[in-house]
């Protein structure tokens, strides 16, 4: 059980390590709260494939993912930028958004990280872990 847990603290870190660091290099700032959104999203990432033992085919696992990270991407956004009052970001002046904490560009985009999360996190347990080694396949 704490093999697990500190398996996944570690992939949370490194998560949010990367998302907050694509954030300052595209965006030129990034807020904590991106941290660890980045880092729950980067874990769900190896969680939904090592729970299936990655034979689900790469546009399953992706379009899953893709889901849950706007679903986060909104949750965050209500609270942080909403309920919280920190402004973040705001969507608002982007086509097909969503109270300005979602929209389709950025879902594009995240779809685009998520592909990326979803290798390089089956292979991090895989290299550092010893988990089972991932295999990807598109159909």
């Amino acid at each position: 059980m704490m093999k697990k847990m500190s398996e996944y603290l570690f992939l949370w870190a490194v998560g949010g390590c990367l998302y907050y660091s694509f954030e300052i290099i595209f965006r030129g700032f990034s807020h904590w709260s991106m941290f660890i959104l980045g880092g729950l999203c980067f874990l769900f990432f190896y969680i939904q494939g090592s729970s299936l033992d990655w034979k689900d085919p790469l546009w399953k696992q992706l379009i899953r993912c893709t889901i849950f990270v706007t679903a986060m991407e909104f949750i965050t956004g209500i609270i942080v930028n909403k309920w919280l009052r920190l402004s973040v970001w705001d969507y608002s002046n982007m086509p097909f958004q969503l109270f300005g904490q979602i929209c389709l560009p950025f879902v594009l985009i995240f779809s685009g990280l998520s592909a990326a999360g979803i290798l390089l996190s089956g292979y991090l347990g895989y290299w550092i872990f010893g988990e089972a080694k991932p295999y990807y396949h598109v159909l």
